[in-house]
């Protein structure tokens, strides 16, 4: 097996453990004002223990909730409430195994397809069949290489 393989292999199995979190819904105003206010902490409370203003506190939450705030303000947050921040991606596709067998078979069609319309050009045409199973083993041999033109 591969350094990339296993690599990719590792990296599939901690990305695992964050799938469940595509079902957690984001609270409306953020993580930082729905945890201050459940926790019965007012702007200038947070704000001492982070060394801000309560206007900075006010900040902080509204660049959460419009996506602007930092990873480094947040673990800053999260250090101050005794909590930890836990950030990751999780694949639409379920596994960046699926998500390169998707991306394969995308660019293996592209490369068959070109082909096979020149063949069909100068009258050498090949059955549906024989181009599904060109398109499948030509994307076999490029998730084996995994090739930086893969995400071109």
């Amino acid at each position: 097996m591969s350094k990339q393989s296993l690599q990719l292999q590792h990296l599939n199995s901690k990305m695992q453990s964050f799938a469940i979190l595509k079902q957690v819904a984001i609270p409306q105003y953020g993580w930082v004002k729905a945890i201050r206010t459940s926790l019965g902490m007012s702007m200038q409370q947070l704000g001492n223990k982070l060394g801000i203003s309560k206007q900075g506190v006010l900040d902080l939450e509204r660049r959460e909730k419009d996506g602007s705030i930092t990873i480094k303000s947040l673990k800053e947050v999260a250090r101050a409430l005794d909590m930890q921040l836990v950030y990751g991606f999780i694949p639409n596709d379920g596994s960046l195994d699926s998500l390169i067998e998707k991306r394969a078979i995308e660019l293996a069609t592209k490369i068959v397809l070109r082909t096979a319309t020149t063949m069909e050009l100068e009258d050498q045409a090949n059955s549906k069949e024989r181009i599904e199973k060109a398109i499948q083993e030509r994307a076999n041999e490029i998730k084996k290489e995994i090739p930086k033109i893969l995400w071109d």
